[in-house]
């Protein structure tokens, strides 16, 4: 089955892959920010190794942008039909990369803000810092792995009789 409206749930998916991921890597952005900010009044040469969270909170973004890629190539051309199927599996690999980071970017953001001021006064929770950072970046990197799996699930306008 191959309505109309099916390209809409797909081009959805790929909105919704945009914003939440760069929603959270800007939060994350942001909220590591002010921690950064805040240890380089106690310790200003620690300011570039405490840029660490705000970095890993950039990187959310390129996840929306690279499911965005795969599915955009995925959907091709509309004019065709699109299956409705494929239609909701484009949609759910849009929020499935969208929520996750934007989730990975509010943890990265609260866990980055305390350990940076903490990293300032004891410079031995860097490996600490680290840790939480990889713990909350995982999750923005299992939904892409679920994104892209989703992305390549499909049937093709023939067979669906498009």
């Amino acid at each position: 089955m191959c309505p109309v409206t099916s390209s809409f749930y797909a081009y959805l998916g790929v909105a919704a892959a945009t914003a939440f991921s760069c929603i959270g890597s800007a939060y994350g952005t942001a909220k590591a920010g002010t921690g950064v900010v805040a240890s380089g009044l106690v310790k200003p040469s620690g300011v570039v190794r405490n840029l660490l969270p705000v970095i890993m909170a950039g990187i959310l973004g390129i996840y929306g942008l690279l499911t965005v890629v795969s599915l955009t190539g995925a959907i091709g051309d509309v004019s065709l039909g699109l299956p409705l199927f494929n239609s909701y599996a484009y949609l759910a690999s849009g929020l499935v990369t969208g929520t996750t980071a934007l989730c990975a970017g509010i943890a990265i953001g609260v866990a980055g803000e305390a350990a940076a001021k903490a990293v300032a006064y004891k410079g031995k929770l860097f490996v600490v810092m680290l840790l939480n950072l990889v713990f909350g970046e995982a999750l923005a990197i299992y939904g892409l792995i679920v994104s892209l799996i989703l992305a390549l699930k499909g049937v093709s306008p023939s067979d669906a009789g498009c």
